[in-house]
């Protein structure tokens, strides 16, 4: 009975993944937009016991994959974009944790006008500092 049911489950997935696929729509070359996928998670202190919010990678985990960014400014008034999408505000996150590369970091003012704006490399397990006035 058992056995059964982890065929079917499998058999359910398989079909369900066919319909996703067969679903998505098709491009033709000259229609595809490359885009660059970004991930930018807060710090959250790790939990031994598995929960973290909403992160819950132990710090070995993240030295060895990301790399941190650390603004430095007494300003919290900054809403702060990292490759041109919006992150945080300055009030509730001064330190991000992204993926190796090259980063854009801007920081706008409630009107909309850029303050502050830098490329940065993210390296594996290094803290980019950014002074900012």
């Amino acid at each position: 009975m058992r056995i059964m049911r982890c065929i079917f489950l499998a058999l359910a997935g398989l079909i369900v993944a066919g319909f996703l696929l067969s679903a998505a729509p098709e491009a033709s070359a000259g229609q595809i937009a490359r885009r660059r996928v970004i991930v930018v998670e807060p710090f959250y202190p790790y939990y031994p016991w598995g929960w973290g919010y909403p992160y819950g990678y132990p710090p070995a985990y993240v030295a060895s994959h990301y790399g941190e960014v650390k603004l430095d400014t007494h300003r919290k008034d900054l809403s702060v974009y990292i490759d041109g999408g919006y992150a945080a505000e300055t009030r509730k996150e001064k330190k991000f944790t992204l993926r190796p590369g090259n980063h854009d970091i801007e920081l706008r003012n409630s009107d909309g006008q850029t303050v502050f704006q830098e490329r940065v490399a993210v390296m594996v397990g290094k803290t980019t500092k950014l002074q900012v006035g």
